[in-house]
């Protein structure tokens, strides 16, 4: 007899994410289907399937609905989707739903991201967990029994409705002709920017698109569909140099994050996106715009979400615009949490994921896109510069090390940074420790420093000069740093100092 695959090593804090044929399989699949009904007390009521363009995820679709229905759901497949679609049909057909998807992994993952009724997600704090120990039960004792009321299985398609939704959020009809290179990295903007951004779906907009791999290829021949890593952005800026684009646009595998790039090739970070799009999220809550036709009515001071390895800049600029910023924790399910508890316009992350309460709270890289398309159209000049309004500190970027003790090496920093004060020359504060290469800068010596353990550790500078963040990543054996500061050569001490003391060896 097979022995049953362990969920454990598939089921993480905000999703489901394996190795396919090993840690996550149709047997598998199946029986999570079960749970998922059973634990979201779903029998009678209908689940929403979908998946993206991963050579397993059909066959995981059909199996998740083979143990949904047994459970007595009524399942509406949804065929191929990207991530922020099956948020968009959670929120207006007001059903609990799951796409597969592994997002950003390699073509040998494949996983599960659940939302219930209008896009709530469903996480490890919101019975995520408890879904994985009912489906391996069902699993240990080999079955998925039926309920008597077997649910049924029907068909919807919602790409036409997703796009038409978003273009209500974002008029481009009357923006100036931009020349807009879209690398989908063979993953679901191929099929989701024609339909939003071009005339497959609706009428033609003001845009010339260049498309880049917007063949729906879960194998990723091309190179893999993750535009955090600066690599793979490599045909995108050439692209977008050769054909005398304003802005390429890079999405990931299914499409809930956007990248930009501008008429240079130069990576627009996902901070300065967000600023751009706080700003604008601001002015439409401030004068009580429309939206789906209900008028809204004024806010006078909008809150906006950003998480806390966003650049300084943005709660800077959010306040000058009038809105209140809120600090939060990273990762999709803390967000939208803040943002239903803040009523929160908008919210947005260091890893290019922005969040809409005009998009039930959710994530759409699509509709980020939109934003700047409409920023950028609707005045003369280029991306380069209206991006530099939104990005006037120098960030370091995230940057992985492989340590085998983590808490050690967040230690050794804390050591040496956190002992209250800088001593002129050291970053020792004057302790026996020592590191390689120390400071000898004179901008930071005898500051003050403060540290927060929000999410992972923070260390800033408390006339705010500089900061930087340890995080240890939840799925991969990685610690973090993110870091910023007023001027470039701070930057990159306070990173080699920092990532000096967190790769060091006995």
């Amino acid at each position: 007899m097979t022995t049953p695959v362990d969920l454990s090593q598939s089921f993480k804090a905000y999703d489901v994410r394996g190795i396919v044929g090993e840690s996550i399989t149709e047997e598998s699949v199946r029986a999570v289907g079960a749970g998922f009904v059973d634990v979201l007390g779903l029998a009678g009521s209908r689940v929403l399937v979908g998946g993206d363009m991963r050579p397993s995820s059909g066959a995981f679709a059909r199996a998740f609905a083979e143990g949904a229905t047994a459970r007595g759901a009524d399942v509406v497949m949804l065929g191929l989707v990207s991530t922020d679609l099956l948020y968009y049909a959670c929120g207006v057909e007001q059903a609990a739903g799951v796409v597969f998807t592994a997002s950003h992994n390699p073509a040998g993952y494949n996983g599960m991201k659940m939302a219930q009724a209008g896009a709530v997600p469903v996480s490890s704090d919101t019975g995520l967990f408890q879904i994985r120990d009912v489906a391996q039960d069902y699993l240990d004792a080999g079955t998925v029994p039926s309920v008597e009321a077997v649910g049924s299985v029907t068909e919807l398609d919602l790409l036409a409705g997703y796009a038409a939704y978003l273009r209500s959020l974002v008029d481009l009809s009357g923006i100036r002709p931009l020349k807009v290179v879209v690398d989908a990295g063979n993953g679901m903007a191929g099929m989701t920017t024609p339909a939003v951004l071009g005339d497959t779906v609706l009428a033609g907009l003001p845009l010339h698109i260049v498309p880049l791999y917007f063949e729906l290829d879960g194998t990723f021949p091309n190179h893999p569909a993750n535009p955090l890593e600066p690599e793979n952005l490599a045909d995108l800026q050439a692209a977008v140099v050769k054909h005398g684009a304003d802005i390429g646009l890079a999405f990931d595998g299914d499409a809930d994050r956007c990248f930009v790039i501008d008429e240079t090739g130069a990576a627009v970070s996902p901070s300065a996106v967000t600023g751009l799009v706080a700003r604008r999220e601001i002015a439409r809550a401030q004068a009580g715009d429309t939206v789906n036709g209900v008028v809204q009515a004024p806010e006078p001071e909008p809150v906006i979400i950003h998480n806390l390895i966003t650049s300084r800049a943005v709660p800077e600029l959010v306040t000058a615009a009038g809105g209140r910023a809120v600090k939060t924790r990273v990762g999709h399910s803390f967000i939208k949490a803040v943002m239903a508890l803040e009523g929160a316009v908008f919210g947005g992350e260091h890893s290019a994921h922005y969040y809409f309460r005009d998009f039930f709270n959710a994530d759409t890289g699509m509709l980020a896109a939109m934003h700047v398309l409409a920023a950028l159209g609707t005045q003369d000049g280029p991306l380069s510069e209206l991006a530099a309004e939104y990005d006037p500190y120098t960030a370091s970027g995230e940057i992985n090390s492989e340590v085998a003790d983590k808490a050690a090496a967040v230690d050794r920093v804390l050591e040496v940074f956190a002992s209250g004060w800088i001593e002129a020359g050291r970053l020792d504060g004057g302790t026996a420790t020592t590191c390689e290469p120390c400071l000898h800068n004179e901008q930071l010596a005898g500051l003050e420093v403060t540290v927060d353990t929000m999410d992972g550790t923070t260390v800033s500078a408390a006339d705010g000069t500089w900061w930087f963040n340890l995080r240890p990543s939840n799925t991969e054996p990685f610690l973090r740093y993110n870091g910023e500061a007023h001027h470039p050569e701070t930057m990159a001490t306070i990173r080699d100092t920092v990532l000096d003391l967190v790769r060091q060896t006995d």
